[in-house]
């Protein structure tokens, strides 16, 4: 296992953060989502509660997305089974609307599982217990219906606090630094942590989330399931015996960004949930065929005679509904105005190979947002209708990139650099709030 500051391995810290949390909260929950990470994290807390805190109270909140494996249904039916013979365990097992993004369609942004209007193509039955929280059995009166899936998450938090005594509460998930750059600058940031650390933040009043495995590697995780005997989710198994690598094995939405590239697997592995899916959702099928062929790739796109790239993405624009052209057209109006007013960092030989060719361009001060502390460029023209001329860069704006968004079905542009604006935001309000109290 992973050696914390050389004095002491990961699982040793885990039972540190655990004394902590247990200490300094009081109402504790854990976000199960089947995945590996989730599914130690809470072996670990059991063991340790029923170890030095056996009394103590533990929530247990699974979010269910409806369209997953049959496999990764088994094992949560499983895990749950078990927990109801636990003591002083409550179960959540959460089957209400909510917005989920969906990279599958030029047509929805969104999709919705557990739809109450779309029961007959539901890609599953509902789950029957006891503690299943669906439209009719609905105690937590801070969601609304079909509201966006990490507000639910959220909004469960803050419903937990409030019929928890009103007292501070902590919701513990399994998420781990490693996995991506921006979960390891996420986690990091510990200037805004619970009293110094670097794996607690605030949600809302009294309202905290723990990510207690933060400093955990894909192989701490594993060595800890075989080393105590753990029960696991056995899709990874399968995903082992289809040759994925680690660091592609996802217990998620088959159809957001990032599992849309696997998503021809449940073909193969779960043939039965797979013809659900296809009716389930619009483009699944093609994504499945094609996500990872050159037919989907920038290099391949051609564009119809007669026009340019300008005119095919606003010819684009007007086939789409009104909501997601609207989305599309926000970020494109965003990114051409950060071009043309601030600019972005680029490497030298780029800029030598920009002016070479021709394009109309001004250096604009230094970009804080490089390491190398490149200059920012801007364009002082309009922004180019395609840059396959520049050999040294992907990232120079023009209206090809933008239409390849929307051929792409990627409606955050993240082929365009852009994060989920909606999360960035919920962050500036929560810095403006520090700094307001600061001030104070």
């Amino acid at each position: 296992m992973k050696r914390e500051y050389l004095s002491k391995n990961v699982f040793e810290a885990l039972q540190e953060r655990f004394h902590f949390l247990f200490n300094e909260f009081d109402n504790i929950f854990i976000s199960f989502s089947g995945g590996k990470d989730s599914g130690l994290l809470l072996n670990l807390l059991l063991d340790f509660r029923k170890k030095y805190y056996p009394n103590k109270t533990i929530g247990v909140f699974h979010q269910d997305f409806e369209a997953q494996y049959s496999v990764t249904t088994e094992y949560i039916e499983k895990t749950f089974s078990r927990l109801e013979k636990e003591e002083n365990v409550e179960l959540y097992w959460v089957c209400l609307p909510i917005a989920t993004r969906t990279a599958l369609s030029s047509y929805e942004m969104y999709w919705y599982p557990w739809d109450d209007t779309k029961e007959e193509i539901w890609v599953r039955p509902m789950p029957k217990h006891p503690y299943v929280i669906h439209l009719e059995n609905n105690p937590i009166t801070t969601y609304h219906y079909k509201m966006h899936q990490e507000d639910l998450a959220k909004q469960f938090g803050r419903w937990y606090r409030l019929s928890h005594k009103n007292k501070k509460t902590v919701c513990l998930l399994g998420m781990r630094s490693d996995e991506s750059l921006q979960r390891y600058s996420g986690i990091l940031n510990k200037k805004y942590g619970y009293k110094d650390t670097c794996w607690i933040s605030n949600q809302f009043k009294d309202v905290w989330c723990a990510s207690p495995l933060y400093d955990w590697s894909t192989g701490d995780v594993w060595h800890a399931n075989y080393s105590f005997g753990y029960e696991y989710n056995r899709l990874y198994d399968l995903y082992y015996m289809a040759g994925l690598k680690p660091d592609q094995m996802r217990v998620a939405s088959p159809f957001n960004d990032y599992a849309k590239d696997s998503l021809n697997l449940y073909r193969v592995i779960d043939p039965k949930i797979w013809v659900k899916l296809v009716g389930r959702v619009q483009g699944a099928n093609f994504t499945a065929i094609y996500a990872r062929t050159k037919a989907m790739g920038y290099k391949n796109l051609t564009l119809p005679e007669g026009h340019t790239w300008e005119s095919y993405t606003h010819f684009l624009l007007s086939t789409l509904p009104p909501r997601l052209r609207n989305n599309y057209i926000q970020k494109f109006k965003s990114s051409i105005r950060f071009w043309h007013n601030v600019g972005g960092g680029l490497e030298e030989d780029t800029i030598k190979e920009l002016e070479d060719h021709g394009y109309a361009i001004a250096r604009n001060g230094v970009s804080n947002y490089t390491l190398m502390k490149r200059s920012r460029i801007i364009f002082l023209g309009k922004i180019p209708d395609n840059t396959d001329d520049i050999k040294t860069s992907k990232d120079i704006p023009s209206w090809k990139r933008m239409c390849f968004c929307i051929l792409k079905n990627d409606h955050i542009c993240r082929f365009m650099g852009f994060g989920i604006t909606r999360e960035q935001q919920k962050n500036i309000n929560f810095l403006k709030e520090k700094y307001s109290k600061v001030g104070e």
